[in-house]
């Protein structure tokens, strides 16, 4: 028996070694690479109303699959011709999906909100700014739409408006969306700890399962969403209510504690555990 053991150790050490002596470290890295483009692929489409394409895709091939098991000849054939037009049927189905995913991806910035060394202060002191602003907002009914930029750049919607490049402040985000003043119309766009640009105009949504009863504010906000990582604050100019649109999703009439710890929520999530300690520890000093 200890013989028997032995001889099969021994064999799968033999495989190993034989793997090893095989297996380069250019095969490693494109196992990881590849890897982690199929996790990336499937962890956004599974954001999107295309994981429910995936399923009736992975439903026929196992049908054809079946048909060809039990010799179906004429289903067979008529699914082998779907199949192998299958890489033109993903691309028309997925092309929305496909041109969010290249937009981020040649979008990205390197750099995440507020990631300065040294800069928790500046993080707390400016969401404390942002939500005072939404507070008053709201109670006065003044219309709004600011955009928090994280990972994804929007220069491209940057452009679109008038460049500011100010200091975040409650009252100079008050001022902004004033009725009839120049820069109340489109959204306003922060970046780290500035101002990037007011009036800036936003992609509306192409999510026709939205509420019919959404304004245009809430859908170009969700557009944006869908768009990029941003976290985008609305104010109500109808009832004043705020509401939070991220990853194509839009939590609305949001009272001021759900909205200020699910504010808080979305921003921490870009951090670390030492990061969010601090910040934290910071933001409950300053609230006291």
């Amino acid at each position: 028996m200890l013989e028997t053991v032995t001889e099969f150790l021994n064999s799968v050490w033999g495989t190993v070694l034989t793997f090893r002596n095989s297996i380069r470290i250019w095969d490693i890295i494109d196992i990881l690479i590849m890897t982690f483009l199929i996790y990336r692929v499937l962890s956004f489409m599974q954001k999107t109303s295309a994981s429910s394409v995936i399923k009736g895709l992975l439903f026929i091939l196992a049908v054809a699959w079946l048909a060809n098991f039990f010799d179906m000849n004429i289903l067979s054939y008529l699914l082998r011709q779907v199949v192998q037009m299958g890489i033109i049927v993903i691309v028309v189905l997925f092309q929305p999906e496909i041109r969010k995913m290249f937009e981020k991806m040649g979008t990205t910035r390197l750099n995440t909100l507020f990631r300065r060394k040294g800069k928790q202060e500046i993080i707390v002191a400016v969401l404390k700014e942002i939500t005072a602003a939404c507070y008053a907002m709201a109670k006065s009914e003044t219309g709004a739409i600011i955009v928090i930029e994280r990972k994804v750049g929007l220069n491209d919607f940057a452009v679109t408006g008038v460049k500011v490049d100010a200091d975040v402040s409650s009252e100079l985000i008050q001022n902004i969306f004033y009725p009839n003043s120049p820069l109340h119309d489109g959204a306003l766009i922060i970046r780290d700890d500035r101002i990037l640009a007011a009036s800036c105009m936003l992609p509306l949504s192409t999510n026709y399962s939205l509420s019919k009863e959404l304004g245009m504010r809430h859908r170009a906000s969700v557009g944006l969403s869908e768009r990029s990582d941003a976290i985008i604050i609305i104010v109500s100019e109808q009832t004043g209510a705020i509401s939070i649109a991220n990853e194509g999703m839009l939590k609305r009439n949001l009272d001021n504690e759900t909205f200020e710890k699910l504010l808080w929520s979305e921003i921490l999530a870009s951090y670390n555990r030492k990061d969010k300690n601090i910040i934290r520890k910071l933001k409950e000093k300053m609230d006291a």
